[in-house]
């Protein structure tokens, strides 16, 4: 080989190799996580948080190797805490996933408590049946299938807790239909709504995820300044959004 095609091919795999690292890059900046507060934080209060056994933590395992969403140890505790505290017997869930949460809730709850859960996502349907059936709790939570979007306006109202953890882009438009569905002094909770802390900052946002963090501040917004709500905002998992609904 010549001089000079060896130098062209060695450009073509520089060339090549940058293509791949500017990729990398590229994929990284969309996966990064922020976390919300500091890591050595976080660390500290889930080392103190009692581990689960059984089939919790079953399928915690399963939801870490699948990729699937469900709510991180110190929120779960909080909801534990927040279900007891308000007596809770009638729970509205806006995204099932594989049933852990409603499972955490029931589990919280007193033995005649009912959970409603919605989820639009036929696999998980089936899973969260099946999950909800080991656990033992397949009287006492009902899983609603299709968009919460449509199903919301036939469900009965009077809820004591509204547990909104669905697909982020669309709580302001479930919002008004939730609020409607929670008794006077219910207790509607939110769950990711500072989304890896995005929604604080531009310089924090990820590309591809600037309409979703813009509909998480519109949602903030809106729920920190509801005349039926008084709402507190907790920097702990990935955002927790508590709001009280307002007796008169």
């Amino acid at each position: 080989m010549k001089e000079s095609d060896k130098i062209k091919v060695e450009n073509e795999m520089n060339n090549e190799n940058k293509r791949h690292e500017q990729q990398r890059s590229s994929n990284s900046e969309e996966t990064s996580e922020e976390p919300i507060v500091q890591q050595h934080v976080k660390d500290y209060i889930d080392d103190l948080l009692p581990r689960h056994q059984g089939l919790f933590k079953e399928l915690e395992e399963y939801a870490e190797a699948h990729g699937v969403p469900i709510i991180q140890r110190e929120v779960t505790e909080l909801i534990k805490v927040l279900v007891k505290t308000a007596g809770a017997k009638k729970i509205l869930e806006i995204g099932t996933a594989i049933g852990y949460s409603a499972m955490i809730m029931a589990e919280a709850m007193e033995t005649q408590g009912k959970i409603v859960t919605l989820e639009r996502n036929e696999k998980m349907v089936e899973l969260a049946s099946e999950n909800i059936r080991r656990g033992g709790f397949e009287n006492r939570i009902q899983i609603i299938p299709g968009d919460a979007l449509e199903t919301l306006h036939f469900l009965p109202g009077g809820y004591d807790v509204i547990f909104m953890d669905g697909g982020k882009g669309h709580y302001h438009e479930m919002l008004d239909l939730a609020i409607s569905l929670l008794k006077p002094g219910g207790l509607l909770i939110s769950d990711n709504i500072l989304y890896k802390g995005m929604v604080s900052s531009e310089e924090l946002v990820k590309r591809r995820k600037r309409t979703i963090v813009h509909r998480m501040r519109e949602y903030l917004e809106y729920i920190t300044h509801h005349r039926e709500l008084t709402t507190s905002i907790i920097p702990i998992g990935d955002g927790v959004a508590l709001s009280y609904k307002k007796q008169s």
